[in-house]
């Protein structure tokens, strides 16, 4: 039977991959250096090349746990929501509830590592598309499922309507981060809200929480 015990090294390899994922998201890529992860892990540059090829080997893997930090939790919160549209507005409730720790935690992610590796970073800018890529199929999947429930209105475009919405909340979270002013992550939110609420099929079914 094999141990369920984690070797030392991949603890290691662990404990060094969540203590730069904030410090990649806050300082960038070209922003981080050694000394900036050796000074956070306390770990000398030897120990952490011993369990990474580079720099940018830690670099995409501090990206990944990141984006997994996120889509855990959103998933979390689809898993709870008991219908096609209660699913769709788990993504503007869901920010609303994890945009303090977004903020302090330097801003959304995919957004941070998408500007800032465009140019720069080949390996960093695809792995942020695919996020956003898996973020509206999520999202289109959900409306095509919702017009076929008749939930929707028929006349939804899907890919449109989840580009909307994806840029909405980055949006509003890029200005809040900026700004350090939350009310642009809310309103965003709130207009995230209200465009779900004008694709229903009958405002009967909108559940409460949403103005009409």
């Amino acid at each position: 039977m094999k141990s369920a015990v984690t070797p030392r090294s991949e603890k290691t390899r662990q404990f060094i991959i969540e203590t730069a994922a904030p410090i990649f998201n806050k300082k960038g890529y070209a922003g981080t250096s050694m000394s900036d992860l050796t000074a956070a892990t306390g770990l000398t540059k030897g120990s952490i090349y011993g369990n990474f090829r580079d720099k940018n080997d830690v670099a995409v893997h501090a990206f990944r746990h990141n984006i997994d930090l996120i889509f855990d939790f959103f998933s979390k919160e689809l898993k709870a929501a008991d219908s096609t549209l209660g699913k769709l507005l788990a993504y503007p409730r869901g920010f609303r509830k994890i945009y303090p720790m977004v903020l302090s935690y330097g801003g959304c992610p995919i957004l941070n590592t998408g500007v800032e590796a465009d140019d720069t970073h080949a390996v960093l800018r695809k792995m942020a598309a695919g996020a956003l890529s898996g973020w509206k199929q999520s999202i289109v999947a959900l409306i095509e499922n919702g017009r076929s429930e008749g939930a929707f209105r028929s006349d939804v475009e899907a890919g449109n309507t989840a580009e909307v919405l994806i840029a909405l909340i980055e949006g509003g979270c890029v200005l809040a981060k900026v700004t350090g002013e939350t009310s642009y992550m809310l309103n965003a939110v709130d207009a995230a809200e209200t465009m779900i609420q004008e694709i229903c099929s009958d405002s009967g079914n909108i559940p409460d929480g949403i103005s009409t």
